[in-house]
C-alpha cells in the first residue's frame, strides 16, 4: 500500500477515536437518568461508569489498528508483532462484546418500568454482532498470517 493511504487510514483511526471520545464526554450530560443530577454525580452513575469501562477495550482495539496499519506501512506485516497484534486486537473485541452484553443484561433486568429499553437492547444485538465479526476476522487473519510467516521460515531454510 502507499504510504498516504495508511496515513489517510491511520487519521481516520484517529478522529474516529476523538469522536468517541467526545461522544463519552458529552452524552452523560444529555442523557436522561442525568437530568436532575449534578455534574459530579452524573460522572459517579455506575452506568456511565460502565460505560467508560466498556469503552477501553474499544480504544485498546482502535490503537491495534494503528499500529498494524504501521506495520503494513513498514512492510513488517510478516512478523510476530503483526500476529501479536492480530491476537490482541480480536481479545479486545472479545471483551467488548462480553462488556456490551453484560450492559444488555443490567438494563433489561434493571431499567425503569415506564422506559422501553428495546433500542438500547437492539443497538447491544448490533453491537456484539459487529464486535463478534471483527473478533472473527482478527482470528482468520491472525492464522493465515503466521501460516505465512511459517512458509517463509521454512523457505528460508531450504535455501541455506
Amino acid at each position: 500500500m502507499k504510504r498516504a493511504t495508511i496515513f489517510f487510514l491511520q487519521c481516520v483511526i484517529l478522529i474516529f477515536g476523538f469522536v468517541i471520545l467526545a461522544v463519552l464526554i458529552r452524552f452523560p450530560l444529555n442523557e436522561g437518568r442525568a437530568a436532575n443530577l449534578d455534574l459530579f454525580h452524573i460522572y459517579t452513575d455506575p452506568f456511565i461508569l460502565f460505560g467508560y469501562a466498556t469503552s477501553i477495550p474499544l480504544f485498546v482495539a482502535l490503537v491495534m489498528v494503528f499500529k498494524l496499519l504501521g506495520y503494513i506501512g513498514q512492510s513488517k506485516l510478516l512478523s510476530l508483532a503483526g500476529v501479536e497484534t492480530l491476537k490482541r486486537l480480536r481479545y479486545c473485541a472479545i471483551l467488548f462484546s462480553i462488556f456490551t452484553f453484560t450492559a444488555g443484561i443490567f438494563i433489561k433486568l434493571f431499567h425503569n418500568k415506564a422506559d422501553d429499553p428495546a433500542g438500547f437492547i437492539s443497538i447491544c444485538i448490533l453491537t456484539i454482532f459487529l464486535s463478534i465479526t471483527v473478533a472473527t476476522t482478527a482470528s482468520v487473519f491472525e492464522k493465515n498470517l503466521q501460516k505465512a510467516i511459517d512458509l517463509k521460515s521454512e523457505n528460508d531454510l531450504n535455501i541455506l
